[in-house]
């Protein structure tokens, strides 16, 4: 086990990264579409990369509820930039996926969040962003672990 200082800059350096994203995903979201708030532009990213899915899969994905992630996705269909349709596989279910409009505003959106990422490390070595990726990624891994009880 790392030492107690190693961890507790760990725990400072991630609360404030989660702190300024939230913020950003805000900004990033109005962007998308003026009327857009909150996790609308993770919601968007989400349903453009995995395509049609189950609205019941999208409140899994962010760990929220039926009726949160339904609101959410209707927010998001009055505004034209989703649609829902049934599931083929079953009646029951709806699927949603990004409309022109809205995988055209994700992406530009998307575009202009790219450009900041490459300025941030642009000064950093191929090695120092695969480094960085790999243990981002290793980081998320262990956060999406259920807790040892």
């Amino acid at each position: 086990m790392s030492d107690e200082k190693a961890l507790l800059a760990v725990e400072h350096e991630v609360a404030l990264m989660f702190r300024r994203g939230r913020a950003r995903v805000a900004e990033l979201s109005r962007r998308v579409h003026p009327e857009l708030e909150g996790m609308a532009y993770s919601l968007l990213g989400y349903v453009e990369q995995a395509g049609p899915v189950r609205v019941t899969d999208v409140g899994v994905h962010f760990a929220v509820g039926k009726a949160t992630v339904s609101r959410q996705i209707r927010a998001l269909e009055e505004l034209g930039l989703v649609a829902r349709e049934a599931d083929p596989q079953d009646g029951r279910a709806a699927l949603v996926s990004l409309t022109e409009d809205g995988r055209r505003r994700y992406l530009a959106a998307r575009d202009v969040r790219m450009r900041r990422v490459r300025e941030l490390l642009g000064n950093w070595s191929r090695g120092d962003v695969d480094r960085f990726a790999e243990l981002l990624h290793r980081f998320n891994d262990v956060i999406g672990e259920p807790p040892v009880e």
